[in-house]
């Protein structure tokens, strides 16, 4: 996990400790609006000539919930930033923008208490935009292809008030994209990252 995701966390849950539990139910026709800090976290490895590393920037979800326990959310997020080095040595090549969009549902297991743990699983689409080559690259164009596929996640919901809560969670993510270099095809880079997620979130 991130340095940055970290730091915040820690002293999150420090407040959580100290703060007086509230008590309260997600109900059908609740939305659920949550803002905060995301890491993407690429797996190791995850190309043979060059690989992507972690990146952090802000999120933002809305959930639907359909009835108490099931919901239906969409996460979106300000662009996320990653260098690109290569495999064999580290050097950086290039640097990339993505945008995750992903489509969930959501299973929460309705504790009816403060703390309110949930899964989910969907659809992630990732946009790549703005690559920059740099280094042994400079001048050379690298284009990254758009990746689709299939997204999980687990976390929970603190609540502070009837109205008001604490989100933290995990997500995985299936993201593979070809590399092409000046259009030659280099690789396919198998990112498949794990997400962390600390947000505010407020129910209406």
């Amino acid at each position: 996990m991130s340095t940055l995701i970290l730091r915040v966390i820690i002293p999150t849950m420090v407040a959580l400790l100290l703060a007086s539990p509230a008590t309260y139910a997600y109900e059908k026709g609740d939305w659920i609006i949550q803002a905060g800090v995301g890491s993407v976290d690429p797996k190791s490895n995850n190309g043979t000539i060059a690989s992507v590393d972690a990146g952090e920037s802000l999120i933002i979800s809305g959930e639907y919930m359909f009835s108490d326990k099931l919901g239906f959310e969409v996460l979106a997020a300000w662009p996320f930033s990653h260098d690109i080095k290569l495999a064999a040595d580290g050097t950086k090549v290039a640097e990339t923008k993505q945008l995750p969009p992903t489509f969930s549902l959501k299973y929460h297991f309705a504790t009816d208490a403060a703390f309110n743990p949930y899964v989910g699983a969907g659809l992630n689409y990732t946009l790549f935009f703005d690559e920059e080559t740099t280094g042994p690259l400079a001048g050379s164009s690298l284009d990254l292809d758009d990746s689709f596929g299939i997204a999980a996640q687990a976390g929970f919901d603190y609540a502070f008030s009837d109205t008001m809560m604490l989100n933290l969670e995990v997500r995985w993510m299936n993201i593979e994209t070809d590399a092409k270099l000046d259009g030659v095809f280099l690789e396919t880079v198998e990112i498949d990252p794990v997400v962390y997620g600390i947000s505010l979130g407020w129910r209406f």
